[in-house]
């Protein structure tokens, strides 16, 4: 006789194996506690299996199927408990062996069975050690990638910050933007207004003068008009002259010229005019640094035009373009033709180096220094330099270094470039590294 197979001694609601089952009318077998459930749900006793209405509300236990189905359920766990121990399920003997084309763990017995017939075997110790072995790679990539997803998380924490401060720091250059044009628009308004006021007040003067007159007028005309009235003609005569008095001094109104407002001094390039005045507040550096290439221990200013050495590390990525060795920055945009040139504010810092690196150079450890063309400088109170030009010509291959304040030449490196360079800055001292700005200029060209 074949034994039951799992199937058939699962419950047909829960897919389980059966639990307390009953056996309802219709013949068919349910958990009890399925069944209950169903029928609530359902809201009427019937068959889950087949839904005839079952006749009865506490169906009976199903006494054979419950024992078939604790049986099964024992051996189960039997088994369960043999594996744990390192016995065969199926034959209740240690586990010493392990076999490769089936890759699991068999005893004796199993070995001769037909089961395993021509199959390959090794030691259970053999196979442990030789999987350990093969787990060591994995565990150190396992490893690996729990390094690199920390580096990913803290990346993505540091664009998230990087987003924050940069908005910030555009918000901010807006506002005084922002408070320039106000502070613009308020004056030019305020001198039309005063212009406004000046010529309201001389023609409400003029405008008084006009009205004296007008009723001076008005009275000599009232009363030659009263003696006219008279017959008396002495005053008539007399009256009659004093007419033609007052018409011989009679003049026409004098026009105001210029009593308008000068809406073309006003409005007149006034954009033009405002961006004119706004080079007042501008700034305009030739480089700017790059602080996606800074090495930790250095604080770039918010415009990006100084940096100083904190010797304090900050939690940034480890990026491919970051020095991780040396306290160096580089510029943010790169020169692969022509020539350009940048002043450096090197005022206090004892200790620094300023030239050109290749783009393609390495950031890490030392291995840069032989992509880089730079001036060194470390010096004593009595050679301390002040301002240094970096002036670069591409496509002779020339590097100079110039002091500003006296206009002597420092030195020059020559080379032939190949590829785009960027500009290198490299500070030792809290003292900052400012990149000076250069003189701008509005200039209006007129067709000839």
């Amino acid at each position: 006789i074949n034994p039951l197979s799992e199937e058939e001694l699962s419950c047909p609601v829960c897919c389980d194996i059966f639990r307390d089952p009953v056996l309802l009318s219709c013949s068919h077998s349910v958990c009890k506690t399925c069944l209950q459930t169903f029928w609530e749900t359902k809201g009427s006793r019937e068959c889950p299996i087949c839904r005839r209405r079952s006749s009865k509300e506490h169906p009976p236990c199903n006494l054979v199927l419950k024992n078939v189905c604790e049986a099964l359920l024992e051996s189960r766990s039997q088994r369960s408990s043999a594996g744990s121990e390192g016995l065969c399920v199926l034959h209740n003997e240690k586990l010493k062996l392990f076999c490769l084309d089936d890759q699991q763990p068999v005893c004796l017995v199993c070995q001769t069975s037909k089961n395993h017939r021509n199959h390959k075997f090794c030691p259970v110790d053999e196979a442990v050690t030789e999987f350990k072995s093969a787990l060591e790679p994995l565990q150190k990539n396992l490893r690996v990638l729990e390094e690199a997803k920390r580096d990913y998380d803290q990346t993505a924490a540091h664009i998230k910050t990087q987003a924050q401060h940069t908005e910030t720091q555009i918000k901010e250059e807006f506002e005084k933007l922002h408070q320039f044009l106000r502070d613009e628009e308020a004056a030019r308004i305020a001198a039309l207004k005063e212009e406004e006021e000046q010529k309201g007040q001389m023609m409400r003067r003029k405008i008084e003068e006009m009205n004296g007159e007008i009723s001076a007028l008005s009275d000599t005309i009232r009363n030659i008009e009263k003696e006219m009235e008279a017959e008396d003609v002495l005053l008539f005569t007399f009256n009659y002259s004093v007419l033609f008095v007052s018409l011989s001094e009679l003049q026409d109104p004098e026009k105001t010229s210029g009593a308008l407002i000068n809406v073309g001094k006003h409005l007149s390039n006034l954009k033009f005019r405002v961006w004119e005045n706004m080079q007042e507040v501008l700034q305009y550096t030739p480089v700017t640094l790059d602080p996606n290439t800074a090495h930790p221990d250095l604080h770039l200013s918010d415009d990006l035009t100084a940096v100083e050495n904190t010797k304090q590390s900050s939690s940034l990525p480890d990026n491919p373009e970051r020095f991780d060795k040396w306290w160096c920055v580089l510029g943010s945009e790169g020169f692969n033709s022509g020539i350009h040139c940048w002043d450096v504010q090197v005022g206090d810092s004892d200790y620094w180096s300023l030239g050109v690196i290749t783009e393609s150079g390495p950031r890490k450890g030392i291995s840069f220094l032989g992509s880089v063309w730079r001036l060194v400088h470390s010096f004593t109170p009595k050679e301390k330099l002040q301002r240094v030009r970096v002036q670069l010509d591409w496509d002779r291959g020339k590097v100079t270094f110039t002091d500003l304040l006296t206009n002597t030449h420092l030195h020059t490196i020559t080379h032939t470039f190949t590829e785009r360079v960027l500009p290198f800055f490299s500070n030792y001292s809290v003292h900052p590294l400012r990149i000076l700005p250069v003189k701008t200029s509005v200039t209006v060209e007129q067709h000839s």
